[in-house]
């Protein structure tokens, strides 16, 4: 039995399925990108540091925003779960914003 395909953006340790097809194009600071679905695109652009997103030409409205929307809220690597998350490099932009007291 083989495994079903996953988009370029799924880290071969993170066993969450696609939740469609590529939609998005994620860069990281050097420019090495990769093609995802929303799901997986923002749970990489959660684990880099200064990537960015960039909609497909074919992408639903609103694809690029949504992704980075949820990678906000997401910590990086979320895939490694019970792993301590004590420092910022740990965990989400949004909880950083939340423990320092800035509104978002």
């Amino acid at each position: 039995m083989s495994a079903i395909p996953r988009c370029p953006a799924a880290h071969p340790e993170d066993p969450t399925p696609c939740d469609g097809p590529p939609v998005v194009t994620v860069l990281d600071a050097s420019n090495a990108g990769a093609d995802g679905c929303e799901h997986h695109a923002a749970r990489l652009l959660a684990s880099l540091e200064s990537g960015r997103v960039y909609a497909l030409p074919d992408a639903p409205a609103g694809a690029a925003l949504r992704v980075f929307k949820a990678a906000d809220a997401l910590a990086p690597f979320p895939w490694c779960e019970g792993a301590p998350r004590t420092q910022p490099s740990q965990r989400s932009h949004a909880e950083n914003r939340r423990l320092r007291g800035w509104s978002q």
